[in-house]
């Protein structure tokens, strides 16, 4: 008995200690995270007009940085040409929902094909 009502108790302080945990990140709609994506999306869209056709893969990533989303895909090579690897990076540039999450809608995609920058933007998106 002595030991089922320790038991109890033990459990009872110990949920009444960890009811209390709560950590909040935050998310962009608070003046100082707002701020930040102000700056990030700002420091995105200068260095997209850094960027040239041809730079390598690692020059890209250097100057922009982690993308907030990446895709990847190798085609099939056809009698006629050869495989290749397409990687495109999403770096966000422009706010678009106030939902405190970076979506695909608010970034600029920037293409690599081959480890060369191919182009950046919708229409370098589309053309893949």
């Amino acid at each position: 008995m002595k030991a089922k009502l320790g038991l109890a108790f033990l459990m009872a302080v110990s949920s009444l200690s960890l009811s209390g945990c709560v950590l909040n990140v935050g998310d962009h709609e608070g003046k100082r995270s707002h701020s930040y994506w102000e700056k990030q999306q700002e420091t995105n869209r200068t260095n997209l007009s850094k960027l040239t056709i041809g730079m390598a893969r690692d020059q890209v990533t250097v100057l922009m940085g982690t993308a907030d989303f990446s895709e990847a895909y190798v085609t099939q090579a056809d009698a006629g040409s050869p495989k290749k690897e397409v990687n495109v990076l999403f770096y966000r540039t422009q706010w678009s929902k106030g939902d405190g999450k970076t979506t695909k809608d608010e970034c600029t995609p920037v293409v690599i094909s081959d480890n060369k920058l191919v182009g950046w933007g919708d229409t370098a998106y589309q053309k893949i």
